[in-house]
């Protein structure tokens, strides 16, 4: 009977100890993930169409968009796309102003 007992401790142990020993080796294995688009937030956005601007005043300050997309949905959304950057418009109000994600060479 105490043999049996002392098996048994020494096979718990064993599945206890590979348990842990397998699950070191699974967080071991990890992938590193680099997104570049958090380096964007250290450009600055005061050049960028500011909130609540007409598309007449984004115009007069920097030009003919390259592309202007219609206006789709409800309130008409629409989007001016510039060289660096594309505007987002409710109507005629700015609503928002992003940067083209610009590639690095690897």
């Amino acid at each position: 009977m105490k043999s049996i007992r002392i098996e048994s401790r020494t096979a718990m142990a064993c599945s206890i100890l590979a348990a842990c020993v397998l699950m070191t080796a699974m967080s071991a294995q990890a992938d590193t993930l680099v997104i570049p688009l958090g380096q964007q937030a250290g450009q600055t956005t005061s050049s960028l169409p500011q909130r609540g601007l007409s598309g007449a005043s984004v115009t007069q300050r920097y030009g003919e968009p390259v592309s202007r997309h219609a206006a789709v949905g409800e309130p008409p959304i629409s989007r001016w796309d510039y060289a660096d950057f594309s505007v987002y418009f409710e109507h005629d109000k700015v609503v928002h102003s992003v940067r083209q994600h610009q590639r690095q060479g690897n």
